[in-house]
């Protein structure tokens, strides 16, 4: 049974989740929530719901069943860009510089080995 969680307009550029979300990928739930804990990124944060949202959703699918976090895997986890918001600030000569604070959506899918 799969289950899956979308975390969307997260205040953080795409790039910064993706080097967190390849450590993660492809490992059970336990061992990924353990290696999120112990690194030392911003991302990890909005990772870390993302995937106790997706367990949540999967004990709704599977009511009344015991669910192992050993037997849960991380069959897929992605980063999309989501909108910028576009601000400016003056630069020197009267000029203007644009800052783009970039956002993502992250989806995390989770599957029961059974």
């Amino acid at each position: 049974m799969q289950a899956r969680a979308r975390a969307k307009y997260i205040r953080m550029s795409p790039r910064k989740i993706s080097r967190v979300l390849d450590l993660i990928k492809g490992l059970t739930v336990s061992d990924a929530l353990n290696t999120l804990h112990f690194t030392q990124k911003i991302a990890t944060e909005p990772i870390e719901k993302a995937i106790q949202s997706a367990v949540a959703n999967l004990g709704n699918i599977e009511e009344g069943q015991r669910l192992d976090l050993n037997e849960i895997y991380i069959i897929q986890a992605s980063v999309d860009h989501g909108p910028a918001l576009k601000r400016f600030r003056p630069m020197s000569m009267g000029r203007a510089g644009k800052i783009r604070k970039r956002t993502a959506h992250l989806t995390i899918v989770l599957e029961d080995s059974k």
